[in-house]
């Protein structure tokens, strides 16, 4: 592989000219652009990425803040930020949090060093008030949850509307004692999904109940399953479950199975997200679905542009209630 001064050589131009041609910069002349090219192909040349981020001070490099790459939530989110980063000359850098202040700490300091040039965090354990301090002075946008009190953009669904049609459709189908499983509210989405549980249930005259609204401590198939024990310990049962995750959901249809009750007969569940396996399951499991994909890639477009000093506004996509056989 040739060198710079090589290829400045073999082209019959300066090394300072070569630079322009690699920058694209407006300053050489499209004959002499040409020539250096061709001298870079025949050499061989691959110029120092290093270099370059250093005289430009620019990283190319996006950290995408989450929880855990195991929820399987993020990883249509991570496709689309990554396609899109790719798309327009960038890269991204997974940083799992694990709900870890330290950890996020870490991440804010390769900030604050210039390491990467912006953040896309998808975390919603996040410290609101250090996240919207670097957000003074570097380039973040938020990707599903956000701070509802903040200004950092963010592009999300609207969590409130998506639960909400969620229990109407089940009320629809007849059911009047429909449970929640929820995670813990201090998520905004938890909060919203909530929200949209209880105006659907008032809207339609039915009671909320206490008993029947469970609030997992963690975002995972166990904690459906245990939802499912302690709605069926209740003296009244409820005959329909609403989970705001399909994880959630899975894990409760696994322990209705297990306790051979039929789906949708016995009890109906409807879960949100659709990720991949949602329609895999026993029956399939009728699910609000999020446009994770488009998600992620309008979250890259925010984040790349506001790198590049333009302004970006907060985008709240369409959702979709995929309607399965356990409703």
């Amino acid at each position: 592989m040739g060198s710079i001064h090589e290829v400045a050589k073999h082209a019959g131009v300066s090394v300072a000219t070569v630079s322009r041609v690699i920058n694209n910069s407006t300053r050489v002349t499209e004959k002499t652009k040409s020539r250096v090219d061709k001298a870079i192909e025949e050499l061989n040349y691959e110029p120092s990425i290093l270099g370059r981020n250093l005289r430009t001070s620019e990283s190319k490099l996006i950290l995408v803040l989450l929880p855990s790459v195991a929820n399987p939530f993020y990883t249509e989110i991570i496709s689309g930020i990554e396609d899109t980063a790719i798309s327009r000359g960038y890269h991204i850098l997974l940083c799992e949090t694990d709900s870890n202040p330290e950890r996020e700490a870490i991440y804010f300091n390769l900030i604050r060093k210039h390491v990467a040039d912006g953040v896309i965090s998808m975390d919603p354990t996040v410290n609101k008030e250090r996240l919207a301090e670097l957000s003074a002075d570097h380039p973040i946008v938020q990707c599903s949850e956000y701070d509802e009190e903040g200004t950092i953009p963010h592009v999300t669904i609207d969590n409130e509307l998506a639960a909400y049609q969620a229990v109407k459709h089940l009320i629809k189908l007849g059911q009047e004692r429909i449970a929640l499983i929820n995670s813990d509210e201090k998520f905004l989405y938890a909060r919203e999904r909530r929200r949209g549980y209880e105006k659907a249930l008032v809207e339609y005259g039915l009671a909320v109940k206490k008993e029947w609204i469970y609030n997992a401590n963690k975002l995972e198939f166990q904690s459906g399953q245990l939802a499912v024990r302690n709605l069926l310990s209740q003296g009244e049962k409820p005959t329909a479950i609403f989970a705001v995750s399909d994880i959630f959901a899975i894990g409760a249809l696994k322990e209705m199975n297990i306790k051979g009750m039929r789906v949708p007969e016995d009890m109906a569940i409807i879960g949100f997200d659709k990720v991949s396996f949602s329609n895999m399951t026993h029956p399939p499991l009728t699910t609000v679905a999020q446009p994770m994909y488009r998600m992620g890639s309008i979250s890259a477009d925010m984040i790349i542009n506001k790198i590049c000093g333009k302004e970006v506004e907060s985008i709240i996509l369409d959702h979709e209630l995929i309607i399965r056989d356990s409703t």
